[in-house]
């Protein structure tokens, strides 16, 4: 662990000499500096997620068929739920906000947002008789030329990424990682009320110092939470830094010249749906690879599986895992791109980013034949019908080792390898 900095904890610097806070020391020739953020669960966007999944989760747990695309907003005093569905259940999505609200911590009329008496709205519509025929019946199968998983076509035109690198064992890049275990942390701290004057609102930010071999060093945190309105800024500077950030950052990635920030901003006081409206689907990079890799647009949240804004996302991440696990590469992007109604992806792009032991071309021939790319093979491979959605709503959809999520197994290597080796013999 990190030895508590002595002195001021006001911006904290961990080398009490450096000359002022917030300076930093040069960083060295070739090296370059990465950024990565996120947010708690009490952050308004990702309550905003929590419950647009949390909607989606107990449809498909009664109806596994249902087409879902719930959004939401929240603002003062106030949740919208809205959307297209198509179901043959009932559920009751007041109670639902209001539960994942409660959950998250924002029972209290003090805190801004108390959910069990704010106003819950809902403005639910069909699915579009036209987007529904495209999706239940393929082009392909329309022509006569589908096979038994290219019935269901894709949801939406788009494309799609996944990402993996040599970063963490998780395989996802180091600053993310760091400024989720930032946020996990602060919401536990606050919920086993070991700092019970913590509110649910907060962010997380990390710069990593990278090297040509990987991460360096830890270059700068930030952690912003929101509090109590009589927690006294030296202590709650001085508590957060003992109870989260010494708890979280390797020490062997921090060293003297490491800068950290706690509520630069002063008072955090007023936060969540008060301070802030949320809408579902704003913290893409959040929940992807905090801008490591590219994003073709698409939120996750509130979509049912047919959607390859999130079946294709989570097969590329699956991907992209394989082929770094495997040793064919330190980084790897996945790119997928699909037409509407149309099974089978229009384009398959594998980018190794200059790190590859092999070809580009080989591991592409080679996750065509091993990997499911059409949203009815993707579905049944990944469970998607099965999944449950809300926990990934907050704190990431990949590199979640306290979950078993089935696009983060790696149950394809052998088959991944065997067609290689063959496809090298040809």
């Amino acid at each position: 662990m990190l030895k508590e900095a002595p002195g001021t904890f006001q911006n904290v610097v961990i080398n009490p000499t450096a000359p002022a806070a917030g300076s930093a020391r040069p960083i060295a020739a070739g090296h370059w500096l990465f950024t990565s953020e996120s947010v708690t669960e009490g952050h308004p966007d990702k309550v905003c997620d929590q419950i647009s999944d949390a909607v989606l989760d107990e449809i498909l747990r009664l109806d596994p068929l249902a087409r879902v695309a719930c959004e939401t907003i929240v603002n003062t005093g106030m949740v919208l739920v809205m959307g297209e569905i198509s179901t043959s259940c009932y559920v009751d999505i007041p109670r639902i906000a209001r539960g994942i609200l409660v959950d998250i911590g924002y029972n209290q009329a003090d805190y801004g947002f108390d959910g069990r008496n704010c106003a819950v709205l809902t403005a639910i519509s069909e699915q579009s008789g036209d987007i529904s025929g495209g999706v239940s019946t393929s082009l392909e199968a329309r022509k006569g030329e589908a096979g038994q998983d290219a019935q269901t076509g894709a949801g939406d035109q788009g494309m799609m990424f996944g990402y993996a690198c040599d970063d963490t064992p998780e395989l996802m890049p180091l600053p993310l990682a760091l400024a989720h275990r930032l946020c996990r942390r602060l919401a536990a701290v606050r919920k086993s009320g070991l700092l019970p004057s913590l509110r649910p609102d907060g962010k997380a930010q990390v710069t990593v110092e990278y090297g040509s071999a990987g991460p360096v060093r830890i270059h700068t945190v930030v952690v912003s939470t929101q509090h109590d309105p009589d927690y006294n800024t030296a202590a709650l500077e001085r508590d957060i830094f003992r109870e989260v950030v010494l708890e979280t950052l390797p020490a062997d990635l921090v060293d003297g010249d490491t800068v950290v920030y706690i509520n630069p901003s002063g008072k955090f006081v007023l936060g969540g749906p008060q301070a802030d409206s949320g809408l579902s689907g704003r913290k893409i990079i959040v929940d992807t690879y905090g801008g490591m890799a590219a994003h073709g647009g698409g939120s996750f949240s509130g979509k049912d599986p047919t959607k390859v804004d999130r079946s294709a996302s989570y097969v590329a991440r699956y991907i992209a895992r394989h082929i770094v696990a495997g040793g064919y590469a330190r980084r790897c992007q996945v790119q997928l791109a699909y037409a509407i109604s149309v099974a089978h992806p229009v384009s398959v792009l594998i980018d190794t980013q200059g790190t590859g032991t092999v070809s580009e071309e080989r591991l592409t021939r080679a996750v065509e034949a091993v990997f499911p790319l059409t949203p009815d093979a993707i579905i049944r491979e990944l469970e998607l019908r099965s999944t449950r959605y809300r926990p990934v709503a907050a704190y990431g959809h990949f590199g979640r080792p306290d979950l078993d999520l089935p696009w983060e197994r790696l149950d394809r290597l052998e088959l991944l390898a065997a067609r290689l080796a063959a496809d090298s013999d040809a």
